[in-house]
Parts: C-alpha cells; structure tokens; sequence
C-alpha cells in the first residue's frame, strides 16, 4: 500500500503537469467565489497597510485571522463543490485514485 507521502509525490507530478481538468462551477458560483476572494485581497491589503502604520500588533493579528478565516471559508466552499462533482465522477469512472488525491488535500487545508 502507498504511503501518504509517496501519493503526494505522486499528485505533485500529475497535478503540475495534467492541464485538461477542470472545475464544473456554475457561473453564480465562480462569481461568489471571485468575491470572495476580492473581499479576501482586500483584508490582506488592509494588513499590509496596518503594518507600514506601525498598528498595534494584537490589531494585526485579529486582522490576519479574520483573513484566515474568509480564506478557510472559500476553501470549503471548493472542497464540498469537489467532492459532490468531481471527485464523484472519478469515482464512477473507476478513477479510485481521487481518493488519495483527495486525502493529500484535505491534508494540506487542514495544516
């Protein structure tokens, strides 16, 4: 059985170089998303910003994890829309690999 680290190794190499997937995500979705993310560069300009201010730290730190969050949240929203489409239709399709890819993924938001 494959360790951890040698299917990330592997997802590594598929997932840099396999450029014909892609996200089935509505266009309402993507547009949410894009906001989100817009909201998120913003936060992260905010906390830029307080810094070159010289603003008290503890005030940074809130900032940064109010990013995190809005950040984790988008995330989620990725992960739920993956695993209901995607990650389902692999599965169908006997691509029972998606699940280690998958496992590594969840991994890595969950660091």
């Amino acid at each position: 059985m494959e360790t951890l680290k040698e299917a990330e190794a592997e997802h590594a190499d598929v997932h840099c170089c396999n450029t014909e997937r892609q996200s089935h995500h509505s266009d309402k979705t993507k547009a949410n998303l894009v906001s989100r993310l817009n909201r998120i560069e913003g936060q992260i300009r905010g906390v830029k910003g307080l810094i070159e201010k010289d603003t008290y730290c503890d005030d940074v730190l809130n900032q940064i994890a109010a990013a995190q969050a809005a950040l984790n949240s988008v995330g989620k929203l990725l992960l739920e829309g993956h695993m209901k489409s995607c990650v389902i239709e692999r599965i169908q399709a006997g691509e029972h690999e998606v699940i280690d890819e998958l496992l590594i993924t969840v991994n890595k938001l969950m660091k």
